[in-house]
């Protein structure tokens, strides 16, 4: 965060001083909500959340070094007491923004894959620039703000993860920030029960092409997803396609895997083309790496130097694709991070790839946040993995996951309450040279099966 004086950080956001906060004390950051994150220097944002009160470690953060505590209320700390915490922590990374020397900031929605595409377009802009990005999924209105405010006076680029919950939602982060390259990705069914259409989700996903300039401003859009080709006609920013058809600016051609799942292709440019081989799992990466690729060129980075980039980067976030060889020979894919439909069918296609002339197992769990089309959804994962050739489906969760069960009748399939139940039926069936598939939503916390399972090889 570039320095700021606490009586400046309480006119930005309409702020009043306690009496025992010094108005010259500087605030240096980092901006945190989590008090034992707190050093000196740092300004602690007290949330209230539905299980914890910050309010309550005001006093925890400040002896670790925190100037003051942005809050709702007064604290035992040097408190600057504001009408809404949220809004005030939105106004304060808006003006830091705004006196940045003229970031290039570079925001990354869709359905499925922003964490990915953020973290391969961070390390491009990095071979360029001082860059500034989320750590893992810092997207909505808490960690947007929080990742706007760890810039400084030497950030060149930002690339920023936007997610919706709700129409407007992307708008709002857009303002905060406001972007010169957006990046959508695909329009899936991700919280198809919370927007009800997936063209709902599309006119949620295309703000952040809406917020674009007409002047210096381009839209990076997938051409091979019908729903954001469309929103070229919402931007007045100049277009530029991603995608496998040849209508692409940037595209793949000459698509291949590996034994391991791992793509090989293409990249084909304006100017030239250049190969390259992904270190990141399953053939839905491509459409991460070609978004991240069109991005960089836009900036100007030579074809050759994308491609050896894109060749380098490994998982940068977890329970992503992220694939595990136990010492026995056992390969755990943990892609726990969250599900949809897409991201489901998308796994179980890498299963296929990385678990070719081998036995297959999968862990997963209902995907949420569907709507009145749940039900019918996880039948139909429970059809697909029941399609998939498994030596074994456990099936975690409660009255949920009575529909996947249901969708994979005729197949081995065991239902089971708990992450440790799955952990405790699978390794003893588990054999070297095996692999295992964990997919669920993020609520369902399988990523401890993988914990678990990881954990047993090493006894």
């Amino acid at each position: 965060m570039i320095p700021m004086p606490l009586a400046r950080v309480a006119e930005i956001t309409s702020g009043a001083l306690t009496g025992i906060a010094d108005p010259r004390a500087v605030v240096r950051g980092p901006v945190v909500v989590d008090s034992r994150a707190a050093e000196p220097g740092s300004l602690f944002v007290a949330l209230n959340g539905s299980r914890v009160d910050g309010h309550a470690f005001a006093e925890e953060a400040h002896r670790a070094g925190a100037v003051a505590v942005l809050a709702a209320r007064p604290t035992e700390a040097p408190t600057v007491i504001v009408g809404d915490v949220l809004a005030a922590l939105a106004a304060l990374a808006a003006e830091v923004c705004a006196e940045l020397p003229e970031p290039t900031v570079l925001g990354v929605t869709g359905s499925a894959g922003k964490t990915t595409t953020k973290d391969l377009l961070a390390g491009l802009t990095a071979l360029i620039g001082p860059t500034v990005s989320p750590a893992g999924s810092y997207n909505n209105e808490i960690g947007h703000p929080l990742t706007v405010l760890r810039a400084d006076a030497a950030t060149k680029f930002m690339v920023l993860e936007l997610s919706a919950r709700n129409i407007g939602h992307i708008a709002a982060l857009a303002r905060i920030a406001p972007p010169q390259i957006g990046v959508v990705l695909n329009v899936g069914t991700a919280h198809l029960g919370v927007f009800g259409s997936r063209e709902a989700i599309a006119k949620a996903k295309g703000e952040l092409v809406e917020a674009l300039p007409r002047k210096g401003g381009v839209a990076v859009l997938n051409a091979d997803d019908p729903h954001v080709r469309a929103m070229a006609g919402r931007s007045a920013a100049r277009v530029t396609l991603f995608g496998r058809t040849p209508e692409a600016a940037v595209r793949a051609e000459n698509l291949s895997l590996d034994d391991r799942g791992r793509a090989r292709f293409t990249l084909c440019t304006p100017s030239g083309d250049a190969e390259v081989s992904l270190r990141l799992y399953g053939e839905h990466m491509v459409y991460n790496a070609l978004a991240a690729a069109a991005a960089a060129y836009e900036l100007g980075l030579p074809v050759a130097t994308i491609a050896r980039q894109l060749s380098e980067s490994v998982p940068r976030s977890p329970w992503r694709m992220e694939v595990t060889d136990r010492p026995d020979g056992v390969t755990v894919i943990n892609d726990a991070y969250n599900a949809n439909p897409d991201s489901m069918r998308a796994a179980f296609v890498t299963l296929g790839a990385l678990g070719r002339q081998r036995r297959r197992f999968a862990v997963i769990a209902p995907m949420l946040e569907l709507g009145e089309e749940g039900r019918l959804l996880n039948e139909q994962a429970g059809r697909m993995a029941a399609g998939a050739g498994l030596a074994g489906l456990i099936v975690v969760g409660g009255e949920e996951a009575r529909s996947i069960v249901a969708g994979a009748a005729g197949a081995p399939v065991l239902h089971v309450p708990d992450p440790p139940a799955a952990a405790q039926a699978l390794l003893p069936r588990l054999a070297p040279g095996d692999v295992v598939l964990i997919k669920g939503s993020r609520a369902t916390g399988l990523e401890r099966v993988a914990e678990l399972l990881l954990g047993g090889a090493a006894q």
